[in-house]
This record gives structure tokens, sequence and C-alpha cells, in this order.
């Protein structure tokens, strides 16, 4: 039976047995700004909130997330709540709003120059620094009294989302033990020896074994998480049943790798799709050639220089390929308060700069590089139209421009160019997958891509397909909700006031 958002429905109702769903995030799933004068509300750029939007219409409840557009004050009610999608309210955004300070230390802090960089194998070395963590700290206390306010003297599930609310799970529990808490770590879980180097170990250990169950992409990374509570706690580690019992309190780890919704991608793609590749052709100052194609954050887990090289290298290896291909980078802007991003942008646009420079001709470029965020429907369309999308991150959780890559290819054309150290190759066998550190094998796998014969793209394509299409959204969050759900039996939740 195929999971869709009906179904998922269906177990949410049995899973949540009457109880409150609540959502906690940073990132919110709708901004709301000014534009000349008007109130206009946005999407943000965000894999996180692209794949918790089609949950949250198919089970309802309160999104808690903070509020970071200039116009968010301005639609809410009286109790910082707003109903969301704005064009087809399905459930509740619920804002809590973050002073200047609060935001630089808990999210340019720590959040972004400790625990990103600590996560990833990007080579980044993390900032430790005493007075972001007490910001980190503050931040999670805020949220949870904003979830308890939510939640007063009902029962509920509460399901927290990524690195951002370390904390949280722990400072719900010791105000109701009642609740059901999950958590969902979005980004890689590092090795024991890795993770060692941080001061407050101890303190975010804590903090995720207040839930019940956390859950991760890939088995990997759980195997990481109870080694490093292994070493680093006094408690019980039961590698059966893949589980951590710290003060008489159990907790779960679970793979769940997430994945998108591709009847949503397959709805924002357009109906004439010749007119919209000459559309997009045309605004991107391109002609017939091939296109290959990168949409990511501008990260520096992304690999973006490292495929921008490539490029670069693919000409000096396949002289040929002069003029008959152009990659496309997207790159929407991120986190550029913090130095380390400005300068991935200033390395990013240097690259561009010299690489166009060296082999451009009266007429062609190789690399057209866009700085700003774009809607799913360009991204959707401009995916749909490429001979390749290219997904070289140096690290990633899992990566879902890959998966929305091949959900947008009704046509069975295309080839996906993965990097191995995204959780998405451990499900998309069928990419050419690479190493983004070695620049000329991802060169050969640009020219593979370019070169690949029809029918292998075919037989490709259509094997990713039937892996993203079996293994949506839906059946994510449902499997989840699932295992969520038998805590909300044993516990019998009833409620209590507070």
């Amino acid at each position: 039976m195929s999971w869709t958002r009906h179904r998922l429905q269906n177990v949410a109702v049995e899973a949540l047995q009457g109880a409150k769903f609540v959502v906690v995030a940073n990132r919110e799933p709708f901004s709301h700004t000014f534009v000349d004068g008007q109130i206009r509300w946005e999407e943000p750029a965000s894999g996180l909130t692209t794949a918790l939007d089609p949950v949250m219409r198919a089970c309802g409840g309160v999104w808690v997330a903070h509020g970071s557009g200039d116009a968010d004050k301005d639609v809410v009610d009286e109790h910082d709540r707003v109903l969301v999608p704005p064009d087809d309210p399905a459930y509740t955004l619920r804002r809590v709003w973050l002073s200047k300070a609060e935001e630089n230390g808990f999210y340019c802090g720590f959040s972004n120059e400790a625990l990103w960089p600590l996560c990833h194998i990007a080579y980044t070395r993390p900032k430790f620094n005493s007075a972001d963590w007490e910001q980190y700290r503050q931040v999670n206390q805020k949220f949870a009294d904003a979830v308890l306010e939510e939640v007063a003297g009902e029962a509920a599930v509460v399901f927290v989302q990524d690195y951002h609310f370390a904390l949280l799970p722990g400072m719900l529990k010791a105000a109701r033990p009642d609740l059901v808490v999950a958590q969902f770590w979005h980004i890689p879980w590092p090795n024991r020896e890795a993770f060692r180097v941080c001061p407050w170990q101890e303190e975010l250990l804590d903090g995720l074994l207040g839930n019940d169950l956390l859950s991760f992409h890939i088995q990997y990374h759980c195997n990481n998480f109870l080694e490093t509570v292994d070493r680093s706690l006094e408690s019980r580690v039961d590698w059966e049943r893949f589980s951590v019992t710290r003060f008489g309190v159990t907790t779960l780890v679970r793979p769940h790798p997430i994945s998108i919704a591709p009847d949503l991608v397959i709805a924002e793609l357009p109906d004439n799709i010749e007119y919209e590749e000459f559309r997009l052709r045309k605004t991107l100052g391109v002609r017939d050639e091939a296109l290959l194609v990168g949409v990511d954050r501008a990260d520096y887990t992304k690999g973006i220089p490292e495929r921008l090289r490539a490029v670069d290298r693919l000409i000096a290896m396949y002289p040929e390929t002069r003029e008959r291909f152009v990659f496309v980078q997207i790159a929407a802007p991120s986190r550029m308060h913090i130095a380390g991003y400005a300068a991935l942008n200033r390395e990013i646009e240097t690259l561009v700069e010299e690489i166009n420079w060296r082999h451009r001709t009266t007429a062609w470029q190789p690399i057209v590089y866009i700085n700003e965020h774009r809607s799913h429907k360009c991204v959707y369309s401009l995916l749909r139209i490429a001979t390749a999308c290219v997904v070289s991150s140096v690290h990633d959780g899992m990566n879902l421009v890959a998966k929305e890559f091949v959900a947008s290819r009704e046509d069975l054309r295309g080839t996906l160019i993965l990097s191995r150290f995204a959780g998405a190759a451990h499900e998309l066998r069928d990419a050419v997958q690479v190493n983004p550190y070695d620049v000329d094998g991802l060169a050969e796998a640009m020219h593979v891509a370019l070169t690949m014969p029809a029918a292998e793209q075919e037989d490709r394509m259509r094997r990713m397909r039937q892996q993203v299409a079996d293994h949506n959204i839906y059946r994510w969050a449902g499997k989840l909700l699932a295992e969520i759900g038998e805590f909300v039996s044993d516990r019998q939740l009833t409620g209590v006031e507070v």
C-alpha cells in the first residue's frame, strides 16, 4: 500500500490518539515581509521546511518557530499565532521572538559556529564561546516555555527538529514528564572522538536523552551517537535494542531517512515544459547547450567550490565540451553574518569570475552563478530540463535536492551526480556517485553525464524514481509517528495542568 497524505492522516489519528501534535523548529515554514509597502509571504530556502510542511498539512497541529520576517509581528494574533499556509490554512504557526543578541549567540554563534562544523566533516574548526553557549541555553528555554504554553493542560506529542534544540527535550521532560518527546537530527552525528572536543558535551547529551525517540537519517549516525554516549556518560547502552538508559529513563535511537513529497514537486512543474525551457534559457542567457545544474544554500558543506573547479577541469580534460554545456549554480545566501560564510561567498564569486574569464568565448561562458533564493517552482522547472543535477556535498545528512531532481523527471531523462558523503547516496544507488574532493573524478562524472546514452539514463532514473516514490515524506512521517504512537499508548496520556 503506497504512502499518501491520506494514509498519513489515518496513521497520525491512530498514533496520536487525540494528543496535540507540536513541531518545534528554528526555521518557520512561511515568513512575512514588507515588499513595496505591502505584506508578502514566502517559503524560506530550507530542506527542513520543504520536508515538514507536507506533514503538517496532513496532520495539523502547531509549528513553533522563530519569527524572522520583518512583517511577521504584523500578522499574528495576541498569542503570536497565525494560520498557514497563507493561501490554504491547514495548521497553526506559533512564532517565538528573539532579540539580536539571542539570534547572534544562539543561531549564528553556538548552533552554526560550534555544532554545525562539529557535526560535519568539512575541515572547518568549531568555535566554542561561553557567551554563545549561554544564549543557546536561554533560547532553548524560551522555546520550551512557548511549547509548554501551547500544550498547557493537554496530552501532547512534541516533535523537535535538528541541532538548534539539543537541550529542549530535557527541559520539556523536566517540566512535563508525561509528554511524549521525539527529535529528528537533520545533520550528521560525528564520531565520538570529534564530539568530545565540545566543552558542553555532557549537557548536550543529557538534553537529547530527554527524548523518548531520537532519530537520524542513517544507521551510521545512530551508531556514532550511541558510541558517543557510551564513552561519555554513565548510562546503559543496549546495542540490540539501540537504546540508552540513563537515570532510569530510556531513549530509543532509530534511523529514518527523510524524503520529499514527489506529488508536490510535480504539481509545481509548468504545464508547458517547452515554453518554460525557452523562458528559462532566455532568462539565464544560454542557448541550446546542455545544462548541468547545482541548487544549494551557499554553505561550505555543499561542495560548491569543488564542483566549480571540476567544471574548469572538465574543459581542460575534454576540450570538445567547450560551448556544449553551461553549468548553472543557484546558491541561496546563508548565514552571511558569520565570517566563514562571507569568505565562502567571496571564494565562489572569485572562482566563477576566473573560470569564466579563462574559458569564455564571444558567445559563451561556462558558468552562470545565481547568488539568490529562487522559488520551488523555478528550481523544479530548472531541474526538469537539466542534463544533470550535481550534488557534491562534502558532508550532508541527506540532501533533498537530489530527490527533488529525481521526482521532477517524469521524462526519465537526466543524470544525478551525487556525493557518496550525502545521506541520499545510501538510497539513490543509481546516481553517478563521486568523491567531491577528487576534482578530476568529479569532472569525469560530469563528462559521463554529458555523454550517457538515453537508454541508460532511463534505466537509472526509473529505479531512482521508484525509490523516491516508495520512500516519500509521508512514509517517513508515518513510520516515525507509528513509533511515537507506541509511547502514547504506553503512557496513556491524559494531560497535566501546569
